[in-house]
This record gives C-alpha cells, structure tokens and sequence, in this order.
C-alpha cells in the first residue's frame, strides 16, 4: 500500500511525499509583486512534495482582493523567479496557482475603474479588502461572448509566465466561486450564449481553456483544483452538481492532465455541506488525484493508503506548521494558528512559526 510519506509521479513532476501544499492567500504582496517575505515563506516550506502558490491574478482584471500578486508581467516574473529558485535551492517542487476572481472584486482594484466581469452582471453578496477597508462587492459586467478567446489567452499568457519564472506546473483556479466557478454554476450563470444554459454549455469556458494551457505548456505541467459544492463566495449549489462535475471530468480526461485538485465539501468548513460522490468524479477523470480539505493526519494516511487520493493537500497546518511534513511523519504536535495575522501585515505569523529543531 502507498504511504502519504512515500515518493509519487504526478504529471511531469516526480514528487519526494504526497504531501501538497494548498494554495493559501496571505495578502502581503505589495506592488502585486512577492518579495523578500514571500521568498522566506516559501522556501521554509520547500519540504513539502508540492508547493502550491497562493493565486497569482493572470491579468490585471483578475484582482479582487488588497496585495495579491499576478503572473502576467515581466516584473512579477522576476519577483517570482526568487521565490522559485529558493524552493528548487531546498530541493522542493512548486506550481503557481492562476486566479482570476470574477466578479468577486471590486472596481478600486479594476483597470481604469471599471465593474468587474464575469459570467453575469448578478452581484455577489460580499466584502472584500482594500485600502479604504472593507467594501462591498461591485456589481459585476457579464462578458460578451466574443469576449472569451480573450480570456483564455489571458490564462495562457501567465502560463508561459509562470514558465519563465521558473515554476515546475501551473493549477488553474477554477474553484471558490471565482471566474471559472462562474460559468460553470448554473446558480450564477445566466447566459443565453454558447456558454450558459445546459451543463456542455457551462463547463466550454473551462475546457476551452484548459485545452490552449495543455497546448502552451504540456499536459504535465498541468492541473486545475475544482471546488463542486462549497458554497463560499456566494456560490449556490449548482442543481445537479454531480452530473455537472462528472461531465467536466470526461471532458478532461482525454486532456492527460498532471492532476485534478479538489476541495471536498465547503472550503475551509463542514465536509458534509452537502452530498457529492468525489470517487465517481475520481473515476471519471482518471488521472493523479489530490483531495483536500479538514484532513487529519489520521484521514490523510488512511486516504493514501485505500487509494482514495494520490496526494493530500494542506492548507492553514501548513501556515504554522512549516515543518508540516517531519510533523506529520514523527506524529508530532502541531502549533495552532495565529488567525489575526492570516491576512496583511508582516513577519508576524508568516515567517516567524518555528520549527521541531527550533
């Protein structure tokens, strides 16, 4: 039986342990860009099998919240070629996470002012932060259908992007109520268009898209974290998820894509939220699994070992638990988190969680 400590093939990457960790917004980017901080953050996390980054916008459009970073422009590619070489200094792998939140933004963080776009012009019931503090979501302005091709090219660019700054793969955000989640909820996506109306028609924006990335970069480098029933960032329950998610799953399977990513119940809450058979979505895509969610040492051992996952995905243990991988191998406490320091701010509660050795 495999062991979540146990070295595994996924795509291109050859991984030491099935330990992945989640991708994780801690808005500290200033400039959009990482710097010093975030080099130090990742790299004291480089033990990890995978390093998933926290979202990268793939255009400007694509912000929605205060000191995130993109991956779409020669400055940003510099920045986080640092954060690259440090985590390959450290012998660990690391793919970047490309973000575009819809219409989850508001217009101060839009070009020129504008609403933010998406697959409708219903506003999303939120807040987000910015310099003026927190503020309602704007409404957003539903993409026109010829629209779209630009879109996709926008993924792509960062991906080439992310190329050049030196990441081992991409992960397509398509989960959490943002863009790509947009489309594919019949919940939020109101369109009378080639994109919206029954499930094909839905989910043709993230096929279409992840087909030009496999193009770009190669299907190794490739993965998408999918989210088929949480209910954050106003994302009501599509009506028939399952068929919804089991028919995205055929679609990509054909595309051999490094691995599928997906958060199993609300994220960062209940498992339970609502029904979902995530083995039959499993088999439908066939390819390297990554489950995540509220998993336990315990859970993720036993996931990995029956076969349920490829690989487990860590998010806040990862946060105060830099050394989460020895941790969990030794079994040994985990600090708590320091929730007042998640977002914004300094060292404080980003770089300073010490180690077992420490």
């Amino acid at each position: 039986m495999p062991s979540l400590f146990d070295p595994v093939q996924i795509g291109d990457l050859q991984l030491a342990n099935r330990i992945v960790m989640a991708p994780l917004t801690r808005s500290r980017s200033r400039g959009l860009l990482p710097g010093d901080m975030a080099v130090e953050y990742y790299r004291q996390r480089a033990s990890a099998g995978l390093i998933i980054s926290e979202g990268a916008q793939v255009v400007a459009a694509g912000q929605g919240y205060l000191d995130t970073p993109g991956i779409h422009t020669p400055e940003q590619v510099a920045a986080w070629r640092q954060v690259t070489d440090a985590v390959h200094a450290e012998g660990g792998k690391v793919a970047v996470q490309l973000w575009h939140v819809g219409r989850v933004s508001h217009q101060v963080f839009q070009p020129n002012g504008a609403a933010p776009v998406s697959s409708t012009s219903k506003p999303a019931n939120g807040k987000t932060f910015t310099n003026d503090g927190l503020l309602p979501l704007s409404a957003p302005r539903a993409l026109a259908t010829e629209e779209i091709p630009g879109v996709i090219a926008g993924f792509v660019h960062a991906a080439h992007c992310a190329m050049e700054a030196g990441f081992d793969a991409v992960e397509v955000h398509g989960a959490n109520g943002y863009l790509i989640d947009q489309f594919l909820r019949d919940s939020i996506n109101d369109r009378t268009d080639r994109y919206g109306g029954p499930i094909e028609n839905r989910a043709r924006l993230l096929v279409e898209l992840m087909t030009a990335i496999v193009a770009a970069i190669g299907p190794g480098r490739t993965g998408l974290r999918l989210s088929p029933v949480t209910p954050v960032n106003d994302a009501g329950q599509d009506s028939e998820a399952q068929a919804l998610f089991n028919h995205v799953a055929e679609q990509l399977a054909p595309l051999k894509l490094a691995f599928l990513h997906i958060i199993e119940g609300q994220t960062g809450g209940a498992r339970d939220v609502a029904p979902f058979d995530y083995q039959a979505m499993r088999q439908r895509f066939g390819g390297a699994w990554i489950a995540n969610n509220g998993y336990t040492r315990e859970m993720a051992l036993k996931a990995v070992a029956e076969g349920q996952a490829d690989a487990i995905s860590f998010g806040r243990d990862f946060i105060s638990n830099p050394d989460l991988v020895r941790r969990l191998r030794l079994n040994a406490p985990l600090q708590p988190l320091d929730r007042a320091t998640l977002y914004g701010g300094g060292p404080a509660g980003y770089t300073d969680y010490p180690t077992l050795a420490a």
